[in-house]
């Protein structure tokens, strides 16, 4: 799948690395705390996909796009998450599927601080593609770069609120 747009956002965390357990993290965040972390999630929650994979479904708007992602775990370590998602997505352009990595790393800086590191790339999907060809958009160019600029808005918004409750719970012990 053709790469759409991906970003980064870095956040230093005021916790030791050992404290975190980012994949626990993901997969036992309460819905209002998932809320509280941008003003476009609207709705998280935990389930299972069908070969028994731990599955993180959260519901939300990125600038005009509602999303409802089916995250399904495929690294689940302390400091290394990833989850995959072919995605619903309805926008203006209509209602299609995208494909989105979710990636959450947690890279020890001292003995007291650690940086969050919070990936997410979206992909085409040949859905998506045939969405935009139905709507005669062949080139990318403009729909790259504003999915871009909608990905790094949100992403810069959630990561350091993300930050902020991962290092609570890990102040607090919650995985030791």
């Amino acid at each position: 799948m053709e790469i759409l747009a991906e970003c980064t956002a870095k956040v230093i965390i005021d916790c030791p690395a050992e404290k975190i357990n980012i994949t626990e993290w993901l997969f036992t965040l309460k819905d209002f705390e998932y809320q509280s972390c941008s003003k476009g999630h609207i709705a998280s929650g935990v389930s299972f996909s069908e070969n028994g994979k731990r599955m993180s479904i959260n519901v939300e708007k990125v600038a005009d796009n509602f999303l409802v992602q089916h995250y399904v775990e495929e690294i689940g370590n302390e400091n290394h998450c990833r989850v995959n998602s072919i995605s619903d997505s309805i926008s203006p352009l209509g209602t299609t599927k995208i494909g989105v990595t979710w990636e959450l790393k947690i890279m020890p800086i001292s003995n007291d601080q650690c940086e969050l590191h919070n990936h997410v790339a979206v992909s085409a999907t040949s859905e998506f593609l045939a969405v935009l060809k139905s709507l005669n958009i062949t080139d990318l160019t403009a729909v790259k770069s504003q999915m871009l600029q909608n990905l790094e808005a949100h992403n810069n918004e959630e990561t350091p609120l993300f930050a902020n409750n991962i290092a609570q719970k890990g102040i607090a012990g919650i995985w030791s």
